[in-house]
């Protein structure tokens, strides 16, 4: 027997190995049906991880921040329905792909990309998470600077020496940004558990602040009349701008959805966790970030909240934290997931997923205390996310168009008998990515077209023409065989 069918053997049957996965929240094998999370408590997941300062942001923009174009109230509503409604379908077909096999985005690349082809895509979405992780840390020490104020006096360091238009980190927000970010990696590290206790409870919370915020905001402009014909003089950013800011915003989030779907016990679950994340929490906040935008000119109704009310500061400040830790661990959750999986295809086997979790988090912490992600990321976050959301695209032709018919592919004993590279899957990803970059920044497509959805689609068709003149169609069909037989011998 040779060292693939070894592993695969001891993956299936061996209950040591299955007892340390579990305990690794299935890093390196599907979850299994009776291990699979109430369906109550992932739509909260997903309630909570769609809860992020994007969306107000992204309000604020369809707004038009100062003197910037925007859209009219009518307008802006039917961009969210196109975005959202877009990312909804595309999250919940992967999400279908996930919930059925049970595996991780790392292990479900092995398909489509190789056993170590699969380090090329699992990089780029390990790099995203950390980047996103350091931001959002770094999000929730500004907030709690702004609160604590800087009676120390202490500045950490001015980006503003190094040519960065960012205000000073105090000592105050440097301290705010170390505890927050070690409190974020404790409960990614513990796993999906502690991920779905945080969620549930503050997610109901966080959602009626917002809804709450969003009526303040109307009446301080004077009731909904007057808002109206304020938010009617919003114009200038066209419809297709708008769906463009939309989607890219969280296509790359859609992706990372898989490592969350695979613990659903039914389609269902992943439908409403889908609509939870992309038909409720999302709007909300493009509409809330919008409002507060015509209202009071600042996307972020949390700096307004601060400079009100000690209570309000406290409960705005409050609602800030809990609503980015629920979508903070959730990125460095995923990050362990696609780190784990790629040292064992190197060879390096007993990976504790919490440990790569608690190395991550701790320098990703150290990085947005330092303000390292501010200065220096932004632009390699906006070219991973034109670049990132190709990676989807050869598991949806793969198992939607090219498998449709017939699943054997996906048996989970041809888990570690993949080849080591699977050149449909890799090059439509290189030409995905590669395009999304070139129409992110050089090459404006019709309609303002998203540059990451427009590289997602062309990938999708890359793998479906090139699928059967590559050694991968050789590759699955011996595969294929080789379980048939099997099955025979074993019915003999």
């Amino acid at each position: 027997m040779d060292k693939n069918n070894v592993r695969l053997s001891n993956l299936l049957d061996d209950k040591e190995f299955l007892a340390q996965d579990e305990k690794n929240d299935f890093m390196l094998s599907p979850v299994p049906l009776d291990k699979r999370r109430p369906t109550l408590s992932q739509i909260w997941v997903w309630v909570g991880f769609g809860y992020v300062v994007t969306g107000l942001f992204v309000g604020g923009v369809l707004a038009g921040h100062g003197d910037m174009p925007g859209l009219t109230p009518s307008e802006t509503i039917l961009a969210i329905i196109l975005g959202m409604g877009s990312l909804f379908l595309i999250t919940s077909f992967l999400g279908i792909v996930a919930q059925r096999i049970g595996l991780n985005l790392s292990l479900l690349s092995r398909y489509t990309y190789g056993a170590k082809g699969m380090i090329l895509p699992m990089l780029a979405m390990a790099l995203m998470t950390l980047g996103w992780f350091s931001n959002i840390t770094g999000m929730v020490g500004d907030i709690w600077g702004q609160f604590l104020g800087n009676s120390s006096g202490i500045t950490i360091i001015d980006p503003s020496k190094f040519g960065y238009n960012i205000p000073p980190i105090t000592l105050e927000a440097f301290l705010a940004t170390v505890v927050w970010g070690l409190v974020f990696t404790y409960t990614a590290a513990k796993g999906i558990t502690s991920i779905e206790k945080v969620a549930t409870y503050v997610g109901w919370i966080i959602l009626i602040i917002a809804l709450s915020m969003g009526y303040v905001m109307i009446k301080q402009a004077g009731g909904m009349d007057s808002f109206m014909n304020i938010a009617n003089q919003r114009e200038g950013l066209s419809l297709g701008s708008g769906v463009t800011v939309l989607v890219g915003s969280w296509i790359a989030g859609a992706v990372m959805g898989v490592d969350l779907f695979r613990f659903n016990k039914n389609l269902l679950a992943v439908w409403l966790g889908s609509a939870a994340c992309f038909l409720i929490t999302n709007p909300i906040l493009n509409i809330v970030g919008y409002i507060s935008t015509v209202s009071y000119g600042n996307y972020n109704f949390v700096a307004w909240m601060i400079v009100q009310s000690m209570l309000l500061a406290i409960l705005g400040v409050f609602t800030w934290t809990v609503s980015l830790w629920t979508t903070n661990q959730s990125e460095l959750y995923c990050n362990s997931l696609y780190l784990g999986p790629i040292f064992d295809s190197l060879g390096m086997k007993d990976i504790n997923r919490s440990r790569i979790a608690f190395v991550i988090g701790t320098f990703g912490t150290i990085i947005a205390a330092l303000g390292v992600y501010q200065m220096f990321f932004a632009n390699f976050i906006s070219i991973l996310g034109a670049v990132g959301p190709p990676i989807c695209a050869p598991i949806l032709a793969d198992y939607f168009i090219v498998y449709r018919n017939d699943k054997t592919k996906y048996d989970k004993r041809t888990l570690y008998n993949q080849p080591e590279y699977r050149w449909a899957g890799i090059v439509s990803f290189v030409v995905g990515g590669i395009l999304g970059y070139l129409f992110e920044y050089y090459i404006k497509l019709p309609g303002d077209f998203p540059s990451g959805l427009a590289a997602l689609i062309i990938a999708f068709i890359v793998y479906v023409a090139i699928y059967k003149l590559v050694p991968d169609y050789e590759e699955d069909k011996k595969l294929i065989e080789k379980l048939q037989s099997q099955k025979a011998s074993q019915a003999n």
